[in-house]
């Protein structure tokens, strides 16, 4: 593991340098933000995974919390994504491989899996296939199946653009579309389209067609046996809070958040609704 620095605007500290985690996994170059703290595997760690076509930043305003609340954090751009090389993997079960792959990487033998929509199957999975080397999950946006319409399969395998604009229009709520933020200077749908933009042609066609084909969330559901914690947006339309609390049930140890008049990027459109869930599920101080 490589101790760099990370000089993106996310989480500064205030001399523009923050610590971050550059990786060698399965023979590539991998990216994880620490959220302004070096990386320290004898502590508790919680990796962070995103979801299809985005990259590392959208945890920005969960990192840094958990990072100086308790916790040693990944927050990984996962292969082909950001800052990682490689190619994007095509399945779910091979992207929760790679997800024990990068905790041998960084010296850890058990984490939290923090994982939205793509990101959330992929916990779900390596959950379900390495209980040895999952501390516990956290689901946000998650459903037990999490279909893409052929269109937009199409558009995004083409490198349309109009993929881009499917997939923020329909992943965002009401406050995403109305141009209210929580977070000062942040505007969600054009800030959502600009992430996406930058990521590297053909990405978002290979991860929208690993959550199309991915049927296995229930039986997998039904092997986790780790504590589950779902954050659910009530307005989700990508992946109903109906969907989520089915696949909840199934897992013995699971326990359920919806946030109110909240679309699919919980995260982002609640950060801190989607906090205090995390606060209270890893037990960690307010301070």
């Amino acid at each position: 593991m490589t101790q760099t620095t990370d000089t993106t605007a996310d989480n500064r500290l205030p001399n523009n340098r923050q610590p971050s985690n550059q990786l060698t996994v399965n023979g590539h170059s991998v990216y994880a933000h620490t959220g302004g703290r070096p990386f320290d595997p004898a502590r508790p760690v919680a990796v962070l995974l995103h979801g299809a076509g985005m990259d590392h930043t959208v945890w920005s305003l969960q990192t840094r919390y958990l990072a100086h609340h308790g916790r040693s954090v990944l927050a990984v751009d996962l292969p082909g994504h950001g800052r990682s090389g490689g190619e994007p993997l095509d399945s779910v079960a091979a992207l929760a491989d790679w997800v024990v792959a990068l905790l041998d990487a960084a010296g850890v033998a058990k984490a939290a899996l923090i994982g939205h929509s793509m990101g959330a199957l992929v916990a779900l999975d390596a959950a379900a296939c390495h209980p040895d080397r999952v501390e516990s999950v956290v689901l946000l946006g998650a459903a037990e199946r999490m279909p893409v319409h052929p269109d937009l399969l199409a558009a995004a395998a083409a490198g349309d653009p109009s993929a881009i604009e499917l997939v923020i229009g329909w992943g965002h709520g009401p406050r995403g579309h109305s141009g209210g933020s929580p977070t000062p200077g942040l505007a969600l749908i054009p800030g959502g389209r600009r992430l996406m933009a930058a990521v590297k042609p053909g990405v978002l066609g290979v991860d929208l067609a690993a959550c199309n084909a991915y049927g296995q969330g229930g039986a997998s559901a039904d092997l986790v046996t780790c504590p589950a914690l779902f954050v659910l947006g009530a307005l989700d339309r990508m992946a109903p809070v109906k969907a989520g609390r089915s696949l909840a049930s199934r897992i013995k140890a699971s326990q359920i958040v919806t946030i109110p008049a909240t679309g699919h990027m919980v995260m982002t459109e609640a950060p801190d609704a989607t906090l205090d869930a995390l606060r209270s599920f890893f037990d960690l101080r307010r301070a």
